[in-house]
């Protein structure tokens, strides 16, 4: 929040700067064409994206599930669409990448580790399930654990690995 006043400017800019480039490219008049055709699209994905997030919601918690992932994937997709609608090729650029599936993906486990360290593991385990963890054993007298991400393992090969769940 404090980088907030200079991202603003810096923003400006960018987006000046690349409005001017493409209309060099493409001319004016297309430039315009092509950011109002974001804009537009930006506002049709806002609604569409709004609504199924909200029927996703609703379904996991009627199922009873915890409704963090489809919170996390909607929040995403919505600031997506709503980048996408700003003017600008910069915002509309962003927007596309939180958009599309990869960039969905590492938006939401952003959003969710952001909560995780906002709200702390309780209360993010309680939206977003349990964490999953794995543990090494090298020593029965010791154990030690780490959460699981697509990170390569670590160079040491454990004796034996427990992989599981925490629940509480």
């Amino acid at each position: 929040m404090a980088y907030l006043p200079f991202v603003f400017p810096l923003l400006a800019f960018a987006e000046i700067s690349a409005f001017v480039a493409v209309a060099h490219l493409i001319g004016a008049g297309w430039a315009f064409l092509l950011l109002a055709g974001f804009t537009l699209a930006g506002f049709a994905l806002l609604r569409r994206e709004g609504i199924r997030g909200w029927r996703s919601f609703q379904q996991a918690a009627a199922a009873g599930r915890p409704p963090g992932a489809e919170v996390a994937n909607s929040l995403v997709g919505l600031g997506g669409a709503l980048l996408l609608a700003l003017p600008g090729f910069v915002t509309g650029l962003a927007g596309l990448v939180l958009l599309v599936p990869p960039g969905r993906v590492l938006g939401r486990r952003a959003v969710e580790r952001f909560a995780e360290r906002r709200l702390g593991g309780a209360a993010a385990g309680d939206l977003f399930g349990p964490r999953k963890v794995r543990v090494r054993v090298d020593d029965p007298t010791v154990v030690e654990s780490s959460v699981v991400d697509d990170a390569p393992p670590a160079p040491r090969q454990p004796v034996a690995a427990i992989e599981g769940e925490i629940v509480r």
